[in-house]
């Protein structure tokens, strides 16, 4: 038998949320067509509500044809016509690499299901904002937790714990601290950098010292670093962490790991200006695989996250109405710059 699930802080009359609580479970698939709901009296006894409140909410119901009635039966669901799933998808951020993932994931969601785009630019309290303005209004809430803003007046887990389980979607960020079975398909900062790096081990041996520039203000995730001086500690590398390539003065047997495109590109320029030859002389390994590291310079050796299966991954486990954990792919990309 179906259950009636309401928000405490919900401010709708409760006909509308009994209205908009059948609406949403036959849109999840969770009511199906000719599923039995609660009689009249049954809804009104177990969640303490007016009899005539149930009776106004179905009546509403049997006018659009959403549900039907049999006499002596009860209440069934007729369904709706072209019903869609609703998803807000909340970003941290605009950039190249967070439209691979939006593409991939409205591609895969294909027709089946509208996608309002949000951003909260890792500020706390713009994100409790769009949540409280969008409570009720759909079907999944797609987040992507990374904040540098707001944190001393805003509880972030607090804010979560505050939408159902069964309608969360976390990406990107791994939230152990976040209990319950909720969907989520994120990286693991600190353990994908230092297994990519240890995958590429044997190349990596060739160089005498490894540097990660690591910008200070541009709310990167701490865990690279941490990721990064593990395994030169564990493999005995000598090793640095700069925050920008400007003042760098190029020596043979460095390796840069870079972030930034402006780093890359410089070190690139300060390779040829000094004759030295990539892969050889000195090695580059660049944050996030794009088209262009391809052939610049040659090609651009990457450790990336793959963003369209980070997309395509949420959609197709939202359509398989799974709520589960999946770490994305995450791999060292080999080219002549390593």
């Amino acid at each position: 038998m179906w259950k009636f699930q309401t928000e405490l802080n919900n401010k709708q009359p409760k006909y509308r949320q009994i209205i908009n609580a059948i609406i949403n479970d036959i849109e999840k698939g969770i009511l199906k067509k000719d599923d039995t709901l609660p009689s009249i009296n049954e809804l009104s006894f177990e969640y303490d509500i007016a009899r005539d409140t149930v009776e106004k909410a179905y009546k509403e119901l049997k006018e659009k044809g959403i549900i039907t009635s049999v006499r002596g039966k009860g209440f069934f669901v007729n369904g709706l016509k072209g019903s869609k799933l609703r998803i807000l998808l909340v970003l941290n951020k605009l950039s190249a690499y967070k439209k691979f993932i939006y593409y991939s994931f409205i591609n895969t969601l294909g027709t089946k299901a509208t996608v309002d785009l949000q951003v909260h630019h890792y500020n706390a309290v713009l994100l409790k904002n769009i949540l409280e303005e969008s409570r009720g209004k759909y079907h999944y809430y797609v987040i992507m937790p990374h904040f540098y803003e707001g944190l001393e007046t805003v509880n972030i887990i607090e804010e979560l714990e505050k939408i159902s389980k069964d309608e969360l979607v976390i990406l990107d960020k791994h939230l152990p601290e976040l209990k319950g079975n909720y969907l989520s398909v994120y990286q693991d900062f600190e353990n994908d950098i230092y297994e990519a790096l240890e995958s590429g081990d044997d190349v990596l041996s060739k160089y005498k010292e490894l540097c990660l520039v690591f910008p200070e203000n541009d709310n990167y995730p701490f865990e690279i670093v941490k990721g990064f001086r593990k395994y030169c500690s564990h493999y005995n590398k000598k090793h640095s962490v700069i925050q920008s390539t400007e003042t760098v003065k190029l020596q043979k047997g460095v390796l840069f790991i870079v972030i930034e495109e402006a780093d890359l590109v410089d070190i690139v320029k300060k390779a040829m200006e000094k004759g030295y030859e990539l892969g050889k002389h000195i090695g580059i390994i660049s944050f996030n695989e794009t088209t262009l590291k391809e052939i610049l310079a040659g090609g651009i050796a990457t450790i990336s996250t793959h963003f369209e299966a980070m997309g395509s991954t949420a959609a197709t486990l939202i359509l398989e109405k799974q709520s589960i954990k999946i770490k994305n792919p995450f791999s060292l990309i080999r080219r002549p710059s390593l």
